[in-house]
């Protein structure tokens, strides 16, 4: 069930997508998560999954590596389909049974909504996959950099943030360890009603939460041991630094962001392309 998560892991492949700046990746996945809202046609969405699997090719990502980020929400992305389908009345009708009917506007909805959720996953799990958890503490440290004149604790947000996406794998992995040892017993955990399944999930939360107060314990008391956060000025490891590839990427999504904001406000690209059919 959990097997599948790659949110929060990374994948080291060396290309220069896992070598650019990390404050530029956090800065460009906040574009593409942004840009993926004004998309609303055809064309638009398209135009995203090019750019999309360009990264991709890039960052010698495997395909099916990305794509499984979706299944984590394959459950979200079918609920909001169906009531999309189900709710919108606009449009002409295309079937009709009883109180339920499906008109065309309800499926050019759904279709999006689907395109915009999978594509919005697949792109902010690109993140987590080419940039390491200590990478993404330190990108984010820096960028907030200036609410520490305000008295915000920077570094302690950004080393919660690292930590957090260090042990969402983990957890995954101990999980699904938890649930083979279960089924080794006897439990079941796909028979029954909902509520049926609700009950069994109780076997294993309950050893998940107290291995992971035990983790949090040890990890305490490994960072005090060794003084963590002794002095307010703390050095880094590696300077930070833009290049060349972190300058073409911005210039690459800002092209892009450009062209979905032309594509909705200014051109009517699904016509020219699709003419009536949208």
């Amino acid at each position: 069930m959990f097997r599948d998560v790659t949110f929060g892991q990374y994948y080291p492949t060396g290309s220069v997508v896992h070598r650019m700046d990390p404050r530029m990746k956090l800065l460009l996945t906040i574009m593409f998560v942004v840009a993926i809202f004004f998309v609303n046609t055809y064309f638009g969405f398209m135009l995203t999954a090019a750019v999309l699997i360009f990264i991709i090719l890039i960052a010698k990502l495997p395909m099916l590596s990305v794509l499984k980020s979706v299944r984590a929400i394959i459950f979200i992305v079918i609920f909001a389909a169906v009531i999309n389908l189900f709710m919108i009345k606009n449009g002409e009708v295309l079937w009709s049974w009883k109180a339920l009917q499906i008109t065309d506007q309800g499926v050019h909805t759904t279709i999006k909504m689907t395109l915009r959720l999978v594509l919005l996953i697949s792109g902010a799990s690109l993140l987590t996959l080419t940039t390491t958890p200590v990478e993404i503490a330190d990108g984010t440290e820096s960028l907030i950099k200036p609410l520490a004149l305000i008295k915000v604790p920077v570094h302690d947000i950004a080393m919660i943030m690292s930590i957090a996406l260090r042990f969402i794998p983990t957890l995954f992995e101990e999980t699904q360890k938890i649930i083979s040892a279960q089924k080794a017993r006897g439990a079941s955990f796909d028979t029954g009603g909902l509520i049926a399944r609700a009950k069994a999930l109780l076997p294993v939360l309950i050893p998940l939460f107290v291995n992971s107060f035990r983790r949090a314990d040890e990890l305490a008391f490994a960072m005090d041991a060794r003084c963590y956060n002794a002095t307010e000025r703390r050095t880094k490891m590696k300077v930070m630094r833009l290049g060349a590839a972190d300058i073409v990427a911005f210039f690459l999504i800002a092209a892009y962001f450009v062209a979905v904001l032309l594509d909705r406000y200014y051109f009517a690209m699904d016509s020219l392309i699709f003419g009536g059919l949208v």
